[in-house]
């Protein structure tokens, strides 16, 4: 009896000292990588975009006022159309995740040892002896939910998504866009000379692709100047593209 109660004793002061040792040690890990990801489609899409379109109509000689006219309704339509591709895209992946738990949840029920052979292969993939992952198997087994949940993670890959996770996407990825779709044309309300506006759109969006870029590349984990000149280089691209073709289709 005394041994029992010091073996209780032991187990619960090694779980408090873990519990103290997991309070002390916090791991600083960047956690809102699908925010950034709906800003960087947003924001690269609304950067290079309506700046290519602004290009090719101050290419074309259009005024000012029709190549503000233009941008702003590219921005509109494009938000919209970007924030209806992430909504459908985040409401795809949570109706992806919904069908394959209730598949797994009715193979745990109705082959519940092939279920369980497929754990002990999981496992076993890590280099865990059968004597060492057997208890753990077992363990699962009694806990239906524990059970569920680790073959949705470690066979199928699959995290629980967010239930926010589609109307989050879509407004993030739709005011994105519109912020960055603002960008080049800010010079158009100002100059009404489309020629002159043209050159200050550049300078601007230039300016706004290179620290896009670098944000872009120090959030992703990698190089940002690398990041910032592939960025800017893309959008450099694109307007020198529309501005060319515009030019040519007026001769």
């Amino acid at each position: 009896m005394a041994g029992r109660e010091s073996n209780v004793g032991s187990c619960g002061a090694e779980e408090e000292r873990q519990r103290l040792l997991l309070n002390d040690h916090r791991e600083a890990h960047f956690t809102a990588g699908e925010i950034v990801r709906d800003i960087i489609i947003g924001v690269s899409d609304g950067l290079t975009v309506p700046f290519a379109l602004a290009a090719g109509l101050s290419g074309a000689n259009a005024p000012s006022s029709i190549v503000l006219t233009a941008g702003i309704a590219e921005v509109a339509a494009g938000a919209i159309s970007m924030g209806l591709g992430g909504y459908l895209a985040a409401k795809s992946e949570a109706d992806n995740y919904a069908r394959e738990l209730k598949r797994e949840e009715e193979e745990i029920i109705r082959v519940p040892d092939t279920e369980a052979a497929e754990v002990a292969e999981i496992l076993a993939q890590y280099g865990i002896e059968p004597h060492e992952y057997g208890p753990v198997v077992n363990a699962l087994r009694k806990r239906p939910q524990a059970w569920l949940d680790f073959m949705m993670k470690f066979e199928l890959g699959l995290e629980k998504p967010d239930p926010k996770r589609a109307l989050q996407s879509a407004f993030t990825i739709a005011i994105a866009y519109v912020l960055g779709g603002l960008v080049p044309l800010i010079p158009y309300m100002f100059i009404p000379v489309a020629r002159k506006a043209v050159v200050a759109s550049v300078i601007l969006t230039l300016m706004a692709l290179l620290i896009f870029g670098y944000a872009k590349g120090y959030f992703t984990g990698n190089k940002p100047f690398k990041s910032a000149l592939q960025t800017a280089l893309i959008g450099a691209i694109a307007s020198a593209a529309a501005f060319s073709m515009a030019k040519a289709v007026q001769f």
